[in-house]
């Protein structure tokens, strides 16, 4: 892989989305440090009046020079932007961290920095320039720097502004220009010019129309006296009154459904040299893969693995026994260390199984070997995982970051993820559940969209049957399953507390009132089966007493008390990842004299096309009550269009949930 082309900063676009939105005016323009009066009285309104601060403008400008050291082009970055604070919390954005790559001789670098706070004192615009000990540089590694930059005397009122150039040697991916953010944005502007010799793929993504224009334009570059004409591509994006983009529930990430424009290298073609290609079609992408010593030449290595086949299958060669015991194998000896990656650390995978350490490609491109080596059919997976955000779809391979495997058994298509060791075949982790990924022929040099859909449902169920004592305390049992996804995370929380009553200790956190003894868990370590826990409880304060009346909330501290689904439209999709159902079933034994004298009715409310649902059902007996409660999410994506339904739903699910019995005392 060429290192010079490496990535500056990791790029995150998906398909191009447009909204509608009023067309804006004639590119504006602006001055550094000239503040008008009238700035300082700009107010947030509507859908935008809590916002913190406003960005006034954000303008910036992308084009190549020619470096009179090497005679290559570098890419230069130009923003000027201008902010109001409106409250403390919005102090944040008088500060600004860039980040800096390099390699080698090659660098980005900071070439000029202006910035100041503006207050209004006496009537009269007063600046505080950026001071030079409000610098701070941080070395992240080997070949990033972050910088940082705080503006003195920033209060609540103040403007801010920053004017700077970056200069690049790295042009494989440009810097991505966002026109939205958290805070609403009044004018947002784009300008990017790139010479004939380069060709990129532009992608845009987001709700906001850009308002795009391309022409051409006649540019003269000069080094060493001599003068080069070029036709260059001018493009153009310019956004107004822009509303700040709102956190909601249910996504995979926020830098999925931001406006913005990104720019990744395709090729090369200059006079008197070699036309280079670079990420054009996926059977290119693959052919390089193939090649690249992290990635096909690592999975072909196979010294070590047989060297160790013999001692993990013991003479098993029914294929799903050996994938098991190889998947097993693989999890139980290597651990992960937090990095995902689709390349890996070391050149050999013996070398990885001595470090017992590494990334994701380390430990699933292992497997990836092992399996090859024991001629069980399967390929890579290239993956962006959900915090990376959804890939565009095109030939575009910065865009992953990750790598699973697919293994075929019969016809059964099984998907891998070794990287924690309590993951079964065919349950990958939550973050690579990004709807699909890029299956790897790398002796066919060609790559196949797959789904990553998970399909079944992950349940939790909790039952709770109780005794209420005339001192209106509850005490019994409460049994927990969990499956699949749901038991995937009970077992990581058991797993990282540090004890067993840490991790009891963290379950209560939010369940007031609520002591636990004899707490048991069952089948810890038999991965194919529910997670069993039970304990014996005791509960205070859940019953409240208003003279003869005694108020009980029968869902305790399971009840969803709010809803997560606020906003009155929604742009982008509801995103729960797997499909899930939650049981809740309780018990009630009351004391004589205790009569029922207010209950729930019966309920059930069913989204349309019965993709999800809601059911309550109460019954009593004698002295005893019976309460079921049951949410299914039976997909994992949820349209905008399906939106208002859904929030409908979980709107009713707080309603009822909330209710309470009444008990009569005689």
């Amino acid at each position: 892989m060429n290192k010079r082309t490496a990535l500056m900063l990791c790029l995150l676009v998906i398909g191009t989305f447009s909204f509608a939105q009023e067309k804006p005016t004639k590119p504006k323009t602006f001055k550094y440090g000239k503040i008008s009066l009238e700035e300082f009285d700009t107010k947030v309104s509507g859908v935008d009046s809590a916002a913190s601060a406003i960005a006034l403008f954000d303008v910036g400008k992308g084009y190549f020079e020619l470096s009179p050291k090497t005679g290559d082009f570098v890419y230069v970055f130009e923003r000027h932007t201008r902010y109001k604070i409106i409250n403390k919390t919005g102090y944040d954005y008088a500060n600004l961290e860039l980040q800096f790559y390099k390699q080698n001789t090659d660098e980005t670098k900071l070439d000029y920095m202006e910035a100041a706070t503006y207050n209004l004192e006496g009537g009269k615009i007063v600046p505080s320039k950026l001071s030079k000990d409000a610098k701070f540089s941080e070395k992240q590694d080997k070949n990033y720097t972050l910088k940082k930059f705080a503006l003195p005397n920033v209060k609540e009122g103040s403007i801010v502004e920053y004017k700077y150039r970056i200069s690049s040697d790295f042009i494989f991916t440009l810097r991505s220009w966002y026109f939205q953010r958290a805070i609403p944005t009044l004018y947002s502007e784009y300008d990017i010019t790139i010479p004939e010799y380069y060709k990129y793929k532009v992608n845009a993504a987001g709700y906001v129309y850009l308002n795009p224009t391309r022409d051409i334009t006649n540019q003269s570059f000069f080094i060493n006296g001599q003068a080069i004409n070029l036709q260059s591509v001018h493009l153009h994006y310019q956004a107004e009154n822009i509303p700040g983009l709102k956190q909601e529930n249910y996504i995979t990430t926020m830098e999925d459904y931001v406006s913005k424009v990104g720019f990744e290298l395709s090729s090369i073609t200059i006079p008197g040299q070699v036309y280079r290609e670079f990420t054009s079609s996926w059977p290119k992408i693959v052919k390089g893969l193939k090649d690249e010593e992290n990635f096909g030449s690592f999975i072909n290595k196979r010294g070590h693995s047989k060297t160790i086949l013999k001692d993990i299958l013991k003479g098993e060669t029914k294929p799903d026994t050996v994938m098991q015991l190889i998947f097993d194998y693989v999890k139980n000896n290597i651990k992960w260390n937090d990095d995902y990656n689709m390349y890996t650390s070391e050149t050999n995978p013996k070398t990885i199984f001595e470090k017992k350490t590494g990334n994701t490609a380390d430990i699933n491109l292992c497997l990836l070997n092992l399996l090859t080596e024991a001629n069980i059919t399967a390929s890579p997976v290239l993956l962006s995982t959900r915090g990376n955000g959804a890939h565009p779809g095109m030939p575009m391979l910065t865009e992953f970051n990750n790598v699973i495997i697919q293994a075929e058994i019969g016809d059964k298509m099984i998907l891998l993820d070794a990287t924690d060791k309590d993951h079964t075949t065919d349950l990958i982790a939550y973050n690579n559940l990004n709807h699909q990924g890029l299956k790897v022929n790398l002796k066919d040099e060609n790559a196949t969209w797959i789904s990553t859909e998970e399909n079944r449902l992950s349940k939790r169920n909790i039952n709770l049957m109780l005794t209420l004592s005339k001192e209106n305390k509850l005490s019994g049992k409460l049994y927990l399953a969990s499956t699949h996804y749901e038991a995937l995370n009970r077992r990581d929380k058991y797993r990282s507390a540090t004890n067993e009553t840490d991790f009891l200790k963290s379950y209560k956190t939010d369940k007031p009132g609520l002591g636990i003894q004899n707490y048991k868990v069952q089948d810890l370590d038999n991965l194919n089966a529910p997670l069993i826990e039970t304990m014996d409880v005791m509960l205070e304060d859940n019953v409240e007493e208003a003279g003869n009346l005694a108020y009980f909330t029968p869902l305790l501290f399971e009840r969803t008390k709010e809803n997560p689904f606020k906003l009155e439209e929604r742009k982008f999709p509801v995103d729960f990842a797997f499909p899930t159902e939650e049981n809740y079933r309780i018990t009630v034994d009351f004391p004589k004299g205790y009569q029922l004298d207010k209950t729930p009715k019966n309920e059930k409310i069913i989204v349309p096309n019965d993709v999800a649902s809601f059911t309550f059902i109460f019954a009593a007996e004698e002295n005893k009550i019976m309460i079921t409660s049951k949410i299914s999410i039976k997909k994992a994506t949820f349209s905008p269009e399906e939106y208002y339904d859904l929030k409908e739903l979980f709107k009713n699910i707080v309603r009822k949930q909330a209710e309470q019995i009444v008990f009569k005392k005689s």
